[in-house]
């Protein structure tokens, strides 16, 4: 396969996947977004594991180098980014305490 070719396939491939995860989440109750966020949290974390293999490969060229470390810096912002606003749409769910002493208890 050409390079040509192999570009025009995997663009449509990219393309494709957009519009398929487009209508996956607008599909998606708000009730599930945490659990999928986690889950999703976990698949770029794979993407980090790929970067930096691919980052540390030797006989690699500069501009290779210099692509796998941003996509090592981006992965890691979004995981740990994702972790952050999970938690904290866990935190909606858990029970608030009442008051702190001084009351009587039910």
């Amino acid at each position: 396969m050409e390079a040509a070719q192999l570009f025009q396939f995997l663009f449509f491939i990219f393309v494709l996947a957009m519009f398929l995860g487009l209508e996956l989440i607008t599909k998606v109750p708000s009730q599930l977004h945490t659990p999928l966020m986690s889950g999703s949290n976990a698949i770029s974390g794979i993407s980090i594991v790929g970067a930096l293999t691919v980052a540390g490969q030797g006989g690699s060229g500069t501009l290779v180098t210099i692509f796998a470390a941003a996509a090592v810096g981006f992965a890691t912002i979004n995981v740990v980014g994702g972790y952050l606003v999970t938690d904290r749409m866990l935190e909606m769910f858990k029970a608030k305490e009442t008051g702190k002493g001084g009351g009587a208890s039910s």
